[in-house]
């Protein structure tokens, strides 16, 4: 029997909250551990993570390019199963460069299972309904760290840090590769150009079409102003407790602070479908960008007072909840969902590429500089310039939001 939507839509948000539990955010709870055990380095350990992210963000393009002809399915299914070994040979590493490997594999698992193929798959079955699966998918996704970060605390007070990753390796087998391999049976819509004539010609004209698109200006900005964007992002959220810390901050109220700035992403993307509904592109992406702009200055002030700490960071949040659902929705606002995996593949190479060197891009620029007050203005006038990429990104004839 052929799955029906709303199966597929919850499938996904499963597979989604797992993934991105298991593949991202576990390490940054045990990388102490890690490095306490085996002696490596919290540097090098990461450096294994940051090129887990590094392989998926370049694997996003072929990837894209699959997922446009063949569909999720085969994607995703196969990711579930490389991210699973993949798990299984971190926890088993007997040296660092068997880690690294390690990561390096769990890098093409993500670029099967995290947040790219899972838009493009409720993008294209969902149609004129793809926001409402979009913010659904995201909205779950988002509770990720909240769900995985204090189970894999718990589970590391009982265990090794090794069997941790044992056993979140077997819960994401047995979770995400049946569920892939069956909820995603339904059939792949293509856009009448691919049917019209021969496969041969279709795919021909599909390859012209999406690189005509990503050599217009329009994209190119697009792809620009993104990539500034995430990279201020996540630099400021990943630097956020050291940074309050060597304020004096207290690290229990560091930890609530960067939390609370959890719940605004989350509590930010149930506002998207009204903004989606009542704001043009150019209107609700600038607002949000800017947003993180502003929240990015804000925290150069050297501000100790929890309140105002906690407002920075939630307002921060809100801004990376929505810029999760605007990435999901950068290629169909402008062009349509014609070719939209390889659209996303592309402009999602250089975004995730960002995201991968951020932390330790923003280390070492409040090294270089010499306080982190410097580094956040430096991230923010970055993240600004972003947001004038993004004014232009938008192409005269973009489509309507019913299209």
């Amino acid at each position: 029997m052929r799955p029906t939507l709303p199966v597929i839509l919850a499938g996904l948000c499963i597979t989604q909250i797992t993934a991105w539990g298991i593949l991202y955010y576990a390490f940054p709870v045990l990388s102490a551990r890690i490095a306490e055990d085996t002696g490596w380095s919290v540097a090098s350990t990461t450096v294994g993570y940051s090129a887990g992210l590094v392989v998926s963000a370049v694997l996003g393009i072929p990837a894209g390019k699959l997922l446009d002809r063949r569909g999720p399915r085969l994607v995703m299914t196969a990711g579930s199963v490389i991210g699973a070994l993949a798990v299984g040979l971190i926890a088993w590493a007997p040296t660092y460069w068997v880690f690294l490997v390690g990561w390096l594999l769990a890098g093409v698992g993500m670029t099967g299972t995290l947040y790219p193929p899972a838009f493009a798959a409720v993008t294209r079955w969902y149609g004129p309904r793809r926001v409402f699966a979009l913010t659904v998918i995201t909205l779950i996704g988002g509770l990720a760290s909240t769900v995985f970060a204090p189970v894999t605390e718990a589970l590391a007070e009982a265990f090794s840090w090794r069997q941790v990753y044992l056993i979140l390796g077997v819960t994401f087998a047995v979770i995400t590769v049946p569920m892939h391999a069956v909820i995603l049976r339904r059939p792949w819509p293509r856009h009448e150009q691919h049917t019209a004539g021969a496969a041969d010609e279709g795919a021909a004209a599909e390859d012209r079409y999406a690189r005509r698109v990503m050599r217009s200006g329009p994209y190119l900005l697009m792809t620009l102003g993104l990539t500034l964007g995430s990279f201020a992002m996540f630099a400021a959220m990943i630097n956020l407790v050291p940074m309050l810390t060597a304020r004096g901050v207290d690290s229990a109220l560091a930890a609530w602070v960067l939390g609370l700035g959890g719940l605004g992403q989350v509590l930010g993307r149930l506002f998207y479908w009204a903004m989606e509904r009542g704001m043009s592109v150019r209107a609700r992406t600038v607002l949000i960008y800017s947003l993180v702009a502003v929240t990015t200055a804000a925290l150069a002030l050297d501000w100790t007072n929890a309140v105002w700490l906690i407002a920075i960071s939630m307002g921060a949040g809100v801004g990376r909840g929505i810029s999760t659902l605007l990435k999901a929705t950068a290629v169909t606002d402008r062009w349509g969902t014609r070719a939209y995996g390889r659209l996303s593949g592309v402009f999602n190479a250089p975004v995730m590429f960002a995201i991968a060197i951020a932390p330790a891009a923003g280390a070492w620029l409040a090294e270089l500089m010499g306080s982190w007050e410097a580094m956040y203005l430096v991230l923010a006038a970055v993240g600004a310039a972003g947001v004038v990429a993004l004014f232009f990104s938008v192409p005269r004839g973009a489509p309507t939001q019913t299209e």
